[in-house]
């Protein structure tokens, strides 16, 4: 019964639209068979068919109208209220004395005209009073139809809710009803606090069948120039444990140039956001600050992060360890001093504080880049960097000559400068509607070559060290900038595409070579006697159609390291969606073991008719052989309502927490077209 009651009270809103009644101040044209207006006493009165429309297009249509001078006494009979294309208000009669407006016998529906079978609900009630000094509506005798009057669905002697033009008011919200993880049924009961249209809370008291109650509480704020968001929960379970959680997210305008950011992220424990459905999937949370600065040709940011790792730790990996206070990041770039020759000024500053350990960073880069299209459309481009970094370890392991980590307090400095010379050609020919473009490029870049084992520091910001046909040819084909690329190497690929109205095919090959062969001892990295694996990608799109598929190539065994492949295909409501990836290393830069992944991604929408539709998607561990998330859902879309029931299931296993299986149930009304 709650449901039907919230149900209705959804409808009943837009039904107040009639209590208002066409504003007579913009009428533009009254048709009727007899009008008479009283010079005297300014009244107008209408016999036989009436219609007013108003300069929004709206219309009421009427028998026998009387509208008084003030239009404070308004009285009619047989009354159509037109509000839109399908909304439209019937009543017997209607009267309008001072603060009130009362309706007589009056029906409901926003779906005149949308079904072959007939309005799909309408509503009728005895007695409808406006009172528009209260700005409330009272329903007497109210009863929810579908299909033109034939099948009642819900009958209440009395219901009150506030008019349209109360856009925020104190009061009970829509209960909500889901399954939790071994806590039973969860009731939530949610309770709205209007503070002003700028300021709202919404508390909320979820019951739950098998464990304590839940409390939770969220709060926005909208300022002129800045927004507050803040939410949180609350529970003390059966065990006598306090577990919680808390977010928030501030952003505040300083001007036209300036913005910042505030953002909080905690939780009491790894498992709580999970086991009562706050988790998003993500790692870790991250809490901090960040200032925003920016011009046309230049940017600073400082941000400062503390994190809270949620992942569970097995075997050899190792968590995300350390905050960063502060980050200071900085960049100007001049206008053009020389044909397209220009120069980029950067600077980096970094303070990492972990267990028993910290240590700050200070980078300064100077790079000027000389860009040239030369004959025969040949690019040549030249850069030249020069970087100095200061860093200063308290208690921090570093790698010796000999490649053994100890412990190290202290300044330790480098000097890093660097150049690469880049050319390519791109290659066009036109056939028919094809477009052909061939482009080999080459890239010698020449670095500062780095004693023992290319490494600065055991705990460092570059722990990603693979190869990709993405990080090829870049500036710094690691992650971070802690890990330097160590000596002098040569990139070299080539790219193919083919492109006409409803095509488009491009194919990558490409590799390095390092002249330092110190990299022999991260095979991991796919490099071995200086020669990298190979990389590359391939992809196909048309207009419903996309396929791509990218990959890392042993050169020495002939076999695949890494591939990651999908698949697009949608029309008309019809779509497949699938997914691979396979890698002989671990995708978790920190993880150390031994373990492959391997992961299967599909998804699937079909149309069962114009307006029912289902979907589904699956993740699935092939290297463990389990499904680890799977979810699905129908759909109805009505001109005039719409529902869904949506399923997910999770199968995470970690500490108290095992899996979780969600049920969403949503329905709600369209008026011409929009969903309420």
């Amino acid at each position: 019964m709650r449901y039907f009651i919230s149900f209705l009270s959804n409808c009943l809103f837009i039904t107040s639209a009639f209590a208002l009644g066409v504003d007579m101040d913009s009428a533009k044209t009254i048709k009727s068979d007899r009008i008479e207006y009283n010079a005297k006493t300014e009244e107008i009165k209408t016999s036989g068919n009436t219609e007013i429309t108003n300069a929004s297009g709206q219309k009421i249509r009427a028998n026998n109208l009387s509208l008084s001078k003030d239009k404070s006494n308004v009285d009619a009979n047989n009354i159509e209220l037109w509000l839109g294309s399908h909304v439209y208000i019937k009543a017997d009669s209607i009267t309008h004395n001072q603060s009130e407006t009362i309706a007589k016998n009056a029906e409901f529906t926003a779906c005149d005209g949308c079904d072959s079978y007939g309005n799909a609900w309408e509503i009728s009630g005895k007695t409808v009073i406006h009172d528009s000094n209260e700005k409330m509506l009272y329903f007497h005798n109210a009863t929810f139809w579908v299909y033109n009057d034939t099948f009642p669905i819900l009958w209440l002697p009395y219901y009150e809710m506030p008019d349209p033009s109360v856009k925020y008011k104190t009061g009970f919200l829509d209960p909500s009803i889901n399954s939790t993880n071994d806590m039973g049924t969860q009731i939530n009961i949610p309770f709205y606090i209007n503070f002003s249209n700028r300021h709202d809370l919404t508390t909320t008291f979820s019951y739950l069948t098998k464990e304590n109650p839940l409390f939770q509480a969220e709060h926005r704020l909208n300022l002129r120039h800045s927004e507050f968001r803040s939410k949180g929960s609350f529970t003390h379970n059966k065990a006598g444990e306090n577990r919680w959680h808390f977010y928030n997210n501030d952003k505040i305008e300083l001007g036209e140039n300036a913005r910042a950011f505030v953002y909080i992220a905690r939780t009491s424990d790894k498992t709580y956001l999970q086991k009562y459905g706050f988790y998003d999937y993500q790692p870790y949370l991250d809490s901090g600050a960040k200032i925003e600065l920016f011009g046309q040709t230049s940017y600073v940011v400082a941000d400062a992060h503390i994190f809270q790792e949620l992942r569970q730790a097995y075997g050899n990996q190792n968590s995300v360890a350390g905050d960063i206070l502060p980050n200071i990041r900085g960049k100007y770039q001049t206008d053009p001093f020389f044909k397209e020759t220009y120069l980029t000024l950067s600077g980096d500053v970094l303070g990492v504080s972990g267990s028993h350990s910290t240590n700050q960073r200070a980078i300064g880069e100077a790079r000027i880049i000389s860009p040239w299209t030369l004959w025969g459309g040949n690019r040549i481009t030249f850069s030249a960097a020069s970087r100095y970094d200061i860093y200063n370890f308290d208690n921090t392991l570093i790698y010796k000559d000999n490649g053994t980590p100890e412990s190290f307090y202290g300044v330790k400095t480098r000097f890093l400068p660097s150049g690469y010379a880049e050319w390519s050609l791109p290659l066009y020919s036109v056939k028919n509607d094809w477009t052909y473009l061939l482009e080999p490029r080459i890239r010698l870049t020449i670095m500062e070559h780095v004693n023992s084992k290319s490494v600065f520091a055991v705990n460092n910001d570059s722990a990603g060290r693979f190869l990709t046909d993405t990080t090829l040819f870049s500036d710094n084909r690691y992650a971070g900038l802690d890990v330097w690329e160590n000596g002098n190497f040569i990139d070299y690929g080539a790219r193919w595409a083919a492109i006409n109205n409803n095509h488009n095919i491009e194919v990558f090959i490409g590799q390095t070579y390092d002249f330092d062969t110190e990299n022999e001892d991260f095979n991991e990295n796919g490099f071995r006697n200086g020669f990298s694996d190979y990389v590359g990608r391939i992809a196909y799109t048309r207009k419903y159609f996309q396929i791509s598929s990218r990959a890392r190539f042993d050169r020495e065994k002939t076999s695949l390291n890494h591939m990651e492949n999908s698949l697009y295909v949608g029309k008309n409501g019809y779509y497949l969606t699938l997914g691979h990836i396979w890698d002989t290393q671990p995708i978790d830069v920190f993880s150390t073991d031994d373990k492959d992944t391997h992961e299967v991604t599909a998804g699937a929408g079909i149309s069962l008719t114009k307006r029912v539709r289902v979907s589904g998607s699956v993740i699935y561990n092939a290297y463990e052989h389990f499904v680890q998330r799977h979810s699905g859902g129908i759909y109805f879309d009505h001109p005039c309502y719409y529902f869904s029931l949506e399923y997910s299931r999770d199968n995470a296993i970690k500490s108290d927490y095992i899996g979780n299986t969600t049920y969403r149930f949503k329905f709600g009304m369209s008026i011409d077209g929009k969903h309420y």
